[in-house]
């Protein structure tokens, strides 16, 4: 996860928390809304990095079979 990510994750649990307390839907509704979409760019980066380590392992096989 890179800074951004993490700063705009604690940012939206934040605006989340605050709007719990003082009772306001839409400020609660953007944090976790914030939240969420960190930690899905989160776990795309995550996908991302697994699909490029298998397509690397399988060209590795590939080679040694050549």
């Amino acid at each position: 996860m890179t800074t951004e990510e993490k700063i705009n994750k604690a940012k939206g649990a934040v605006k989340e928390g605050l709007g719990k307390v003082i009772g306001d839907k839409q400020l609660e509704k953007e944090g976790a809304t914030e939240k969420t979409a960190a930690k899905l760019k989160e776990v795309v980066e995550d996908v991302k990095g697994a699909v490029e380590g298998t397509i690397d392992g399988i060209k590795n096989v590939v080679n040694k079979e050549k």
